[in-house]
This record gives structure tokens, sequence and C-alpha cells, in this order.
């Protein structure tokens, strides 16, 4: 993820204004509930990365009982960029 907002940034990641929203889909067991937990890393990254004024965002996590090919977990963000 951050690659491409790196590649969206001419490779500037000063640009980054604001993380704005985290999105993330877990592939879990219906018994398995601590789909937030599994996103933090996701979260914590992002607040490194970029600082906590920036980085900090909101976010939600949830579960499925599957994604496409496979994969354990998704995610998707949302980020303001400066011009």
């Amino acid at each position: 993820m951050i690659a491409q907002v790196k590649e969206a940034c001419g490779g500037d990641l000063s640009r980054v204004k604001s993380v704005v929203k985290v999105e993330a889909f877990v592939n879990a067991t219906p018994e398995f509930t601590d789909h937030p937990k599994v996103i933090n890393g996701c979260s914590d990254l992002l607040v490194s990365v970029f600082g906590g004024d920036v980085g900090r965002h909101s976010r939600f996590a949830v579960g499925c009982s599957s994604l496409p090919l496979g994969v354990a977990v998704e995610i998707g963000a949302v980020f303001e960029l400066a011009d």
C-alpha cells in the first residue's frame, strides 16, 4: 500500500497530508472475533511511516468467510495528498 501511495505521489511521501481511512477484511472462521487486532500492525505501520498527525486514521476491520485468491487479509485505504 505504501509503495502504491509513493507512486501516486511521484515518489514524494511528504505529499501525504492525511491517512483518512483504512478498510480491512480478514479471512476468518465464525468463532474468531479479534479482527481489529489483526489490522493493528497496518495502523501501527502507517503511524510509524507518516507520524502521528498524518498517520492517525479511522478504520474498520470485519471478518469474512473467504477472500479473493485465498488471501488472509485485504486492506484498502484513503489518503489525502497535497498538490
